[in-house]
């Protein structure tokens, strides 16, 4: 006789089976019964303050973890969450997102019904996520809906990307065959085949005949899970490595051939003839966005590249298709002859990101842009999960060198300005996790590290609240900038579309029922900061502290946001001129 097992016990078993130790979300009527099924199955639920930011949670959970999930209401809470899946969709975090829906029976009836259009069309929702998810199910069968639901999350861990789950409330508690979850769901082994060789001889040719050879690792290397066989080229080979944006902070830093993001047009001289000299580039997971890649101007040459993605080998124009990533990076470092390869003796004199000391500032000098990154480096420590928001934060922190085993998440694409401080939530969240676990580089401690700016801070505040209630070991530096500053660079220096309102921003947390010796402190001047980062409240307590960093509005960073903010300063002085 088959054994069966309830429909919401069989979802949320895969989920735990795949690593998933906590889920985020907000309760709605229509998934209601469904989260009743969650904590017995050993999963953690974490209620957060809207559907938006538990997407944003369940995404920065994913990052860290490898796979996260959240759950949401019909109609209105789904469509509060989809922007944050949007952004899942782009920058390849694999969530689950999970929807309660109304009755088969009322949807079968067209009932017209809260949380609907009042027309009896229930698709519509649906078909909305299909455009921002890689694969999507509506459970209406329960002899269906094992396979159903095993078909979605592998599409989910092989591709990086959200899924989408309708469980009708009627459906939650359906028996179901139970056999499945005795075979763990993983991704598909490779098939290896002549082309496979052919393609990697061709590789071979390219790099034994390369003169100048560099490495590129962008951040789709994380969703291709090639990122500890990437590290091991970069040893091997010690040939010189850059980053872009989206990688910052997958590959060791401390090696001395590895020299931090490549900037393009915005880098240093010196980094620009080496790569722009470059006869061979090996560029691993590319995601050449303009934000990414310094508009474009990072980008390698098509012809002189040879770039691992998903299932495809690219030399020049030749493309080798249907070469999984995992396999091909692992056959190219098995297959690799070092003495085959460019040596560089003498290493050649490129920048590699550095500390900058407080000696280097006065200590009643105002806190300013192009030395505040360099010196709250010298705060991280290994491990640390750092989070710069879109805005100066994280373009400024960019150029931030990291220690061993830390990570770095800046804009890369979506650039949803709010998403850092609810990613960051998700993201210290499974961090605590595989610390427990032992599966955090061996550590037993770990921060997480928010930079954020007012503005941003302003439009997702709330989750505070939860980093609280969780009792999160989160450090956040706000930086007060007086309102959108990335905005008046890029336009409207001085209009008030770009200004915030002014909030007692250090009184936030105990708003938000943190303790009363949380730690908070404000800084305005150099001094201020050097005496703030060696106070032990902020370097050895655990839980939430929070430090406020006053800055001029219209200060930006180097790079492109100074450049255009100066642009804007020119224009006027150029038409007060002309007056």
């Amino acid at each position: 006789m088959t054994q069966t097992i309830k429909l919401a016990e069989y979802l949320f078993k895969r989920l735990k089976q795949l690593g998933v130790g906590s889920i985020h979300g907000v309760p709605g009527d229509y998934n209601l019964t469904l989260l009743d099924y969650v904590e017995p199955a050993g999963i953690h639920w974490v209620g957060n303050c809207n559907e938006l930011n538990a997407g944003y949670a369940a995404d920065g959970y994913a990052r860290i973890n490898g796979i996260g999930a959240l759950i949401t209401t019909f109609g209105v809470g789904e469509l509060s969450a989809i922007n944050a899946i949007a952004g899942a969709y782009t920058e390849r975090a694999a969530v689950v997102h999970i929807v309660g829906t109304p009755a088969r029976a009322s949807q079968d009836n067209r009932l017209l019904i809260h949380h609907t259009f009042n027309d009896g069309e229930y698709r519509r929702f649906g078909q909305m996520h299909a455009h921002v998810t890689i694969a999507q199910t509506s459970l209406r069968d329960p002899r269906t809906t094992p396979a159903q639901i095993d078909h979605v999350l592998q599409q989910c861990i092989i591709h990086s990307r959200p899924v989408y789950i309708e469980v009708p409330v009627d459906l939650v508690g359906a028996s179901v065959a139970e056999d499945s979850l005795s075979t763990p769901l993983q991704i598909p082994n490779a098939i290896h085949t002549p082309a496979h060789d052919q393609a990697l001889q061709k590789v071979f040719d390219r790099v034994y005949a390369a003169k100048q050879p560099i490495i590129l690792v962008d951040g789709e290397s994380r969703a291709l899970n090639i990122v500890e066989e990437v590290q091991q080229v970069v040893e091997a080979t010690k040939w010189p490595t850059w980053t872009t944006t989206f990688a910052k902070g997958l590959l060791d830093e401390t090696l001395p051939n590895v020299h931090g993001i490549y900037q393009g047009t915005f880098d240093s001289q010196e980094a620009q003839d080496f790569f722009n000299g470059s006869d061979l580039v090996i560029c691993f997971g590319p995601h050449f966005s303009s934000t990414n890649s310094y508009s474009y101007t990072s980008i390698p040459k098509a012809e002189l590249t040879i770039s691992f993605s998903d299932t495809e080998i690219k030399l020049g124009n030749e493309v080798f298709r249907d070469i999984p990533a995992k396999h091909a990076v692992a056959l190219f470092l098995k297959q690799l002859e070092l003495s085959k390869i460019k040596s560089y003796s003498p290493y050649p004199t490129l920048f590699r990101p550095a500390a900058v000391q407080f000696s280097s500032v006065h200590s009643d000098g105002a806190i300013s842009q192009d030395k505040l990154w360099g010196l709250l480096s010298n705060f991280l420590e290994p491990g640390d999960i750092v989070f710069g928001e879109t805005g100066t934060a994280g373009y400024g922190s960019r150029v931030m060198p990291l220690p061993k085993n830390t990570r770095l998440f800046t804009p890369v694409t979506w650039l949803s300005i709010g998403y850092m401080l609810p990613a960051s939530q998700g993201a210290a969240l499974a961090q605590r996790e595989l610390i427990a676990k032992s599966r955090y580089h061996d550590l037993k401690d770990a921060r997480t590290i928010l930079l954020i700016g007012d503005g941003s801070f302003q439009m997702t505040a709330q989750e505070l609240s939860t980093i609280i209630k969780e009792n999160l070991n989160l450090v956040l530096f706000l930086i007060n900038n007086d309102g959108y500053t990335i905005e008046r660079c890029i336009h409207g220096l001085n209009q008030g579309y770009n200004d915030v309102a002014r909030w007692n921003y250090l009184l936030t947390p105990a708003a938000f029922g943190a303790r009363d010796d949380t730690f908070t402190a404000t800084a305005k001047t150099w001094g201020d900061l050097e005496k703030v980062l060696v106070d032990e409240r902020l370097v050895t307590s655990k839980g939430l502290r929070m430090v406020e960093i006053f800055m001029d509005r219209e200060d930006a960073p180097a790079g492109p946001l100074l450049k255009m903010i100066n642009a804007q300063k020119e224009a006027e002085q150029r038409a007060a001129g002309n007056a």
